[in-house]
């Protein structure tokens, strides 16, 4: 996997400069999206690894079962893909877009690990008072664990806010032991 990064690092800053230069950050990390997901699939995996299929063949092949719009730039960076051999690392270069678009716009992830489903409104809240605190722009990931017996925990960054009952019942029991 690390060496996949490594490999991906300079097509995905390749990628973020052509964006960029173009003011159309949105349409490239919607497109990386669509062919991450499709570099991904067993059968694509197949065709990329075929070498009876030619290089614009597979092109063709590739941004036929992508679909949408491409932009000549980003049919030009396909084709490098292809070229050298790293169809296979799109994940990773969708990744490192992703993180390097996020930085440039000032937008955070933020990762919320709730004990129950989060209606709309209380994630509405939750995610503006973070934004708030934080004085960013969040991108927001929940998800479920019923071990956390109520509330939440929250990673932004190195940050962890842990306001669950599990966290504060590990709390009280140290407090205990001392």
């Amino acid at each position: 996997m690390a060496e996949n990064v490594t490999i991906a690092r300079p097509y995905a800053e390749a990628a973020f400069k052509l964006a960029e230069g173009a003011g159309a950050l949105g349409p490239w990390s919607e497109a990386l999206d669509r062919m991450a997901f499709a570099a991904s699939d067993e059968r694509m995996k197949t065709c990329i690894n075929d070498p009876k299929l030619g290089a614009d063949k597979l092109a063709e092949l590739f941004i036929g079962i992508v679909g949408g719009s491409f932009d000549d730039a980003q049919k030009n960076f396909v084709h490098v893909l292809i070229e050298n051999e790293r169809l296979q690392v799109l994940p990773e270069i969708r990744d490192l877009f992703v993180v390097r678009k996020n930085e440039h716009e000032g937008v955070l992830d933020a990762e919320i690990v709730s004990a129950f489903p989060l209606d709309d409104a209380a994630l509405k809240t939750l995610t503006e008072q973070l934004e708030a605190r934080f004085k960013a722009k969040l991108s927001v990931s929940v998800s479920v664990d019923p071990e956390l017996i109520g509330g939440v925990t929250i990673t932004i960054g190195d940050d962890v806010i842990d306001a669950s009952v599990r966290g504060k019942l590990a709390n009280m029991a140290a407090a205990l032991k001392n």
